[in-house]
């Protein structure tokens, strides 16, 4: 396996330069404000570190899908008011407890404004205003380089995604990875050559696991299997799943991974079924395969809880990738609660992938008790996926090993 190699902000002359740093601000806002500020507090330390270096901070991030709404006929002005960066500015200066300057005319259609207002730091506006970001373009990239002296990644979230940003830019400045980025690769890592019993736990309702679950049938000694995706397999192996929910991407390819997994695929042997997708449905425990007609298996069961803690009790490596059921209802959430707590109690390397099961340990105030929860969900799969080898690394890597 060729391992990938990157320069950290340690390896950079970093005293009093420009600095424009990549970060992962794609985060949901409601009434003008941020819900849920992890992501900005993760780029707090590599943010913190450069000021000490005296560093002017350039800040550039996406938020949402602007070529989306441009494409249902929304003007380019209303896509600028609908998905600003202006409240990532303002909520990030309350961390910080300092000014963040958001340079809203920085980013056009086909341009990027090298005029920027002056202060210590600096946030670009949406940086997929530009039709060049998504498409990995040059042209925009070395627009972006020449705001800056130096070139860090810090969005692990996106780091999956070969975009001018991430990939690009690194041909036009020298490039490192922030701190968050570093602490991704080096805890991520921990799975690909992990110390054993291994027990991976993929749940959730995505069908962006498949290529970490072909993997994982190789590289595991157990997988338990929860959520939308176990009544995937479920059905797969011919089980009634009533009304459940199930992924038909998934559901293509569970023959082959059960093929491959063999026994060390675990099933849910019961399950908390409801008769509508609501907090306020009625609900039962049913055995795998009776599911009755109009029902749903919206959580693992009493007896599946008690199997997957007597898989977990002995590992020393375990990956969460998903929730093992609704856990945002409080009537489906015992599941997904009653391992998370005890994954917290054990004495392993516990790494939490991100997304909707980084969520869940945030709810259950679970983050401490975790060896690592990623920033970043389709990100920390595809890491696992590729052996470390993202978009984004890789361009850093191929930074790295250019001749001076």
């Amino acid at each position: 396996m060729v391992k990938i190699k990157f320069l950290t902000l340690k390896d950079m002359d970093l005293e009093n330069k420009k600095v424009l740093v990549r970060v992962d601000y794609n985060v949901s806002i409601k009434n003008g404000m941020v819900e849920d500020d992890t992501r900005l507090k993760a780029s707090i330390p590599t943010i913190n570190k450069l000021l000490e270096k005296h560093c002017k901070i350039i800040l550039m991030s996406h938020l949402g899908r602007p070529s989306e709404l441009l494409k249902k006929g929304k003007s380019f002005g209303e896509v600028k008011k609908e998905l600003t960066l202006m409240p990532v500015a303002e909520d990030l200066a309350d961390i910080l407890g300092m000014e963040v300057i958001l340079a809203e005319d920085s980013i056009g259609l086909d341009s990027v404004s090298t005029h920027l207002p002056e202060g210590d730091i600096i946030l670009l506006e949406n940086i997929q205003f530009n039709r060049g970001e998504t498409k990995n373009d040059d042209k925009f990239a070395k627009q972006l380089a020449s705001l800056a002296d130096i070139y860090v990644n810090d969005g692990f979230g996106q780091s999956h995604r070969e975009y001018a940003s991430f990939c690009a830019i690194t041909k036009h400045l020298p490039s490192c990875a922030g701190l968050l980025v570093e602490k991704e690769a080096k805890e991520l890592s921990k799975i690909l050559n992990p110390q054993r019993p291994f027990v991976a736990i993929v749940a959730g309702a995505k069908s962006d696991k498949i290529g970490a679950l072909r993997l994982l049938a190789k590289k595991a000694d157990k997988i338990l299997i929860g959520g939308v995706l176990a009544n995937t397999f479920l059905k797969a192996k011919g089980c009634d799943i009533g009304a459940s929910k199930f992924d038909e991407g998934t559901f293509a390819v569970a023959d082959e991974i059960m093929n491959v997994a063999g026994e060390k695929i675990k099933l849910p042997s019961d399950s908390v079924i409801a008769d509508s997708f609501d907090n306020d449905a009625k609900t039962k425990i049913a055995r795998t395969g009776e599911i009755p007609d109009g029902w749903m298996a919206l959580d693992i069961g009493p007896e599946t809880v008690i199997s997957y803690k007597n898989e977990l009790k002995d590992a020393k490596t375990i990956l969460w990738a998903g929730p093992l059921g609704v856990f945002e209802m409080e009537k489906f959430s015992a599941g997904t609660k009653e391992i998370g707590h005890f994954i917290g109690s054990l004495n392993a390397v516990k790494i939490v992938g991100g997304g909707d099961s980084a969520a869940a340990v945030n709810s259950f105030n679970l983050v401490e008790k975790m060896t690592h929860v990623s920033t970043g969900g389709g990100a920390s799969l595809e890491f696992i996926e590729k052996e470390g080898k993202l978009p984004a690394l890789i361009a850093l890597d191929n930074c790295c090993n250019r001749p001076k």
